[in-house]
């Protein structure tokens, strides 16, 4: 069952409501319903003091309600009428919204170290290949990428969203993103890849994964030399570091070691950081915000749309310029495609499920 909280006007307050009640960041409520509907088609408040979207909705995200038929018959409606009113009020239709909403908890519960099968049998799909399908369709990258710093929140016209534990928000002004979003496959993909290498550089003898294999090459004139696997490996977590730092306004990260097991905790927490950073600057559509450098001497101004652009690009460069030194110490290694990403997911996904 999703519960909720609602907003008044002097702030967020939980209210003992039957879930799901709603979670409201703005004044404006769900479709903004001017009437209250009831099965005999007389508009009037119901009884019970609550409004009658919110008893639409209790219905449709019910745990026990998997059908429109069961949806409606809690509502005391015809699915037809059922179906008409919650869709004229909140612009989705009963089971498109149950389904997103779905959707959404299982991201964040996967997030949370939930199996993909569980958190797919939880959203009331018969099969994890079904889920994943509509999970990667969804979020724009298979739920095996998702890690707890993943945007849970999906396209919804009405601004109904899961919010942990087990509440729904409302945005005041919905905002829409493609059904694909390629920022988030290549900013999951980065993490996922540069993890990779990371892993297969640890298996490397310490004179090999230090090897100077391309003197005097440069990625970023201000970075220095990146002549051996282990700084290039370096440099790649680092970049995120340093940007996090300057967008969350901190001061200069500690430089953390960079054998092997030190990258690989450095690069999980700035991996998953970086994740929800991205994401919330995509959910509040933040791209052409200014982001003041102090850490620069002196200090730059940089929008945080050409923040992402630069992390992602140079990222790409060295991953691939990892690829060819770990492919002249003897190691193999993929292109690190993000098609081929995609692919070995669903895959593994169809695999550990068959």
């Amino acid at each position: 069952m999703v519960s909720a909280v609602t907003r008044s006007a002097e702030g967020m307050v939980r209210r003992p409501l039957h879930p799901p009640t709603l979670r409201k960041n703005g004044q404006a409520t769900v479709g903004a319903p001017r009437t209250y509907w009831s099965h005999d088609r007389t508009h009037h408040r119901p009884p019970s003091g609550r409004d009658r979207l919110r008893e639409l909705l209790d219905a449709v995200l019910s745990e026990e309600n998997n059908r429109l038929s069961e949806m409606a018959g809690q509502a005391h409606a015809s699915p037809f009428h059922f179906s008409r009113v919650l869709s004229r009020d909140t612009g989705e239709s009963p089971v498109a919204l149950r389904r997103r909403v779905l959707l959404e908890r299982a991201a964040w519960q996967i997030g949370q170290g939930a199996s993909v099968t569980d958190a797919a049998f939880a959203a009331g799909y018969e099969s994890v290949e079904g889920f994943t399908r509509a999970f990667a369709r969804a979020f724009g990258h298979p739920p095996s990428a998702t890690t707890a710093g993943s945007g849970r929140w999906l396209p919804a016209p009405n601004g109904v969203h899961f919010h942990p534990p087990i509440h729904l928000w409302v945005e005041e002004q919905p905002k829409g993103r493609p059904s694909m979003d390629v920022t988030a496959l290549q900013v999951h993909h980065d993490v996922d890849d540069t993890a990779l290498l990371i892993r297969l550089a640890a298996d490397l003898p310490e004179a090999e994964y230090r090897k100077v294999r391309e003197p005097g090459r440069t990625t970023l004139t201000w970075d220095g030399p990146e002549e051996s696997i282990a700084t290039t490996l370096d440099r790649l977590v680092w970049a995120k570091e340093m940007w996090l730092a300057s967008i969350e306004g901190a001061d200069t990260p500690g430089h953390g070691g960079d054998d092997p097991e030190s990258l690989r905790l450095r690069h999980e927490d700035a991996g998953s950081r970086w994740i929800a950073t991205v994401t919330d600057i995509g959910r509040r559509d933040a791209w052409g915000d200014r982001l003041i450098d102090a850490l620069c001497d002196p200090p730059e101004s940089f929008l945080l749309g050409g923040v992402v652009a630069h992390v992602l690009t140079y990222s790409a460069h060295r991953r691939l310029s990892v690829r060819h030194m770990l492919r002249a110490a003897g190691v193999e290694v993929g292109h690190g495609d993000p098609l081929e990403w995609l692919q070995e997911r669903y895959e593994r996904a169809r695999y550990e499920h068959s």
